[in-house]
């Protein structure tokens, strides 16, 4: 296997994580039973393990790829007033729509969650070369670089400085 298919494998993943936490949010919102991001991203692993989608270890690794993302988000989202598209950083439009709003779906289901991690982590999340992450707009911590993902996507090393370690920008900054 190539790395650019085990890229897609990964991407591929993660958007059938998200599918599968929105899945089992329905679920028990229809059975109005309360789930935690956790208990979702358990099931949901169970199921495409099951089917012989993933991989254990690769659903280790996508979850806390989703959760790391999530949170992020989630965070953002509650330290301002902005929107989720400022949290992006990028034009609306070019990003796929299907992925933001399922994206925004499961965020929104674990904001009260969230909101309890967050009293609890004090260190911003960090995004290294070769990991998954959602759309939005990652900050090279080297050297600064904007380096914009519209969907999700495998992070690729800094074009400018060749470094691995990134985070999500801070407001008001745009992409280059």
């Amino acid at each position: 296997m190539t790395d650019q298919d085990l890229d897609n494998r990964l991407v591929r993943a993660y958007n059938d994580m998200m599918h599968a936490i929105r899945d089992v949010f329905d679920m028990a919102d229809a059975e109005t039973t309360d789930i935690s991001l956790q208990q979702a991203l358990n099931r949901a692993s169970e199921r495409l393990i099951e089917v012989g989608d993933i991989t254990v270890a690769e659903a280790a690794q996508i979850s806390s790829f989703i959760k790391r993302d999530i949170n992020d988000a989630a965070e953002y989202l509650m330290e301002s007033s902005a929107e989720f598209t400022d949290w992006l950083m990028l034009d609306i439009e070019i990003v796929e729509r299907k992925i933001v709003d399922l994206f925004l779906s499961v965020a929104d289901t674990t904001r009260i969650e969230l909101d309890q991690l967050k009293q609890t982590s004090t260190e911003h999340a960090r995004y290294h070369t070769g990991e998954v992450t959602g759309p939005g707009t990652l900050e090279c911590v080297e050297c600064g670089k904007l380096i914009a993902y519209p969907t999700t996507s495998v992070i690729f090393r800094c074009p400018e400085c060749s470094h691995d370690i990134f985070k999500r920008p801070p407001m008001k900054r745009l992409p280059e």
